[in-house]
């Protein structure tokens, strides 16, 4: 066992980190005040590591795993839980899993041993698997009946192309029939291993409680791991996106249009992040942003309308979503575009760099009022970083952005061309507006 500040920073005020046999790392932050711990397990793998025979392999693993142990059913894992007011779950994303838990204090011991025994003692009897089969089905034809959320996929999957960052997390319906307990279960034991688990808990706890804990809920996952050390975060690099403008449409009988228009964006590691970060609350981050104003309370076009980014190891995107009446679309569409152009050409004002530098630093300071937001700062940093940032850092680097910087990264991601992807009622490209088509 090495207790140890996390490596390459300051120490971070209420933070401690050991790393345990096998590469397991558990990190925790006590929380004054509170009388609850939120616990997380995450894992450094995601629906971007899946094969297209595995696609949605992450996702599946997430429902399957909670049906049962070798020493617990599925019923008796949520009348554990249930008896104490607590709350298991989990979720799935591109470039890593998390099952957690929130708890009253008291709760910690069997919060940890539940949700280690899930993740590490599953037993994924081939029932289970075919009762999951059809949930995740169920899941996957909700999705298809939220256009925005459809939406998403279908641009990620038409600037991403072939990449495996293109795929949706949930997989596909043909994906999902396919999928076959081996399959499922050589993906589990080949990639939930504790050097690329992290144990994050925040709230009212002792470390070293916690560290003996863990340390005997992961005593079989951390002897099967041997000598074994942290697994290193992602390792940066480029992914090749498909060349040229893109236009996605999904034909489904709505009463809105859905719009989403984007570019590329940048990675999570791009010194370029926090300018862009502020551009994007500044466009689309608020009621005050250009776009909230120039869409909706200016022209009444849209209910709906906002921009936002994501950053991935080696890429991101930088998108806007505006939803409205179907023969509204090319005007709307022209209008995101115009913003978007006078932005790229022109920047943001000092006045609009402070307001939206405020609003990112409020959003931060207030969404870490709660446990939950707490312990996914401590997982989501330790995977993606290796390191933990303090606040007062995070605040530094949004205070250090320049209306110069925010208009470079305008100019470099705004004035190239646009992916765009539609879901409404329009049967083929060709009905879609001409201002849309001719963005693209």
């Amino acid at each position: 066992m090495t207790d140890l500040l996390t490596p390459g920073t300051a120490s971070v005020p209420g933070v401690s980190r050991t790393e345990l046999a096998g590469g397991l790392r558990v990190l925790s932050e006590t929380v004054p005040g509170v009388r609850s711990v939120s616990l997380g397990i995450w894992i450094a793998i995601g629906s971007r590591d899946e094969t297209p025979a595995q696609a949605g392999a992450a996702h599946y693993l997430e429902h399957l795993l909670f049906k049962g142990t070798r020493t617990r059913t599925a019923a008796g894992i949520a009348e554990e839980f249930d008896a104490v007011g607590g709350d298991l779950n989990a979720f799935t994303a591109k470039e890593h899993t998390c099952f957690y838990a929130h708890v009253l204090d008291n709760d910690l011991p069997m919060a940890v041993d539940v949700l280690a025994d899930v993740v590490t003692d599953a037993v994924m009897a081939p029932a289970d698997v075919e009762i999951e089969r059809g949930v995740v089905l169920e899941e996957i034809a909700m999705r298809d009946d939220d256009p925005e959320d459809l939406l998403g996929e279908l641009f990620d999957e038409s600037l991403f192309g072939s990449h495996p960052l293109g795929r949706p997390v949930i997989g596909s319906e043909s994906s999902i029939r396919g999928m076959v307990r081996d399959t499922l279960h050589d993906f589990w034991r080949g990639e939930y291993t504790t050097p690329r688990m992290v144990v994050a808990a925040a709230g009212n706890l002792a470390h070293p409680h916690l560290v003996a804990l863990v340390e005997k809920a992961f005593d079989a996952a951390t002897s099967r791991a041997g000598a074994a050390a942290p697994a290193a975060p992602r390792p940066a690099g480029t992914v090749a996106l498909p060349r040229g403008p893109r236009l996605v449409l999904r034909c489904e009988d709505t009463e809105q249009a859905h719009l989403m228009l984007g570019v590329p964006g940048v990675s999570r590691h791009d010194p370029r992040r926090s300018a862009l970060s502020v551009l994007n609350t500044a466009l689309g981050g608020g009621p005050s942003s250009r776009l909230f104003q120039q869409v909706r309370e200016q022209r009444g076009l849209a209910y709906s309308v906002y921009s936002g980014l994501t950053g991935y190891t080696d890429a991101g995107t930088f998108c806007v979503y505006a939803g409205c009446a179907p023969e509204r679309l090319g005007e709307v569409a022209s209008v995101v575009r115009s913003v978007l152009g006078e932005v790229a050409a022109g920047g943001l004002t000092p006045a609009e760099v402070e307001r939206a530098q405020g609003n990112l630093r409020g959003g931060l300071v207030l969404g870490l009022e709660d446990t939950p937001s707490r312990m996914n700062r401590l997982g989501r940093s330790e995977l993606d970083h290796g390191r933990q940032r303090t606040l007062a850092e995070s605040l530094g680097r949004i205070a250090a952005v320049t209306p110069e910087q925010v208009a470079d990264v305008a100019r470099e991601l705004l004035s190239g061309p646009l992916t765009a992807a539609v879901v409404g009622p329009y049967d083929e490209v060709d009905d879609l507006p001409d201002p849309l088509r001719a963005l693209v």
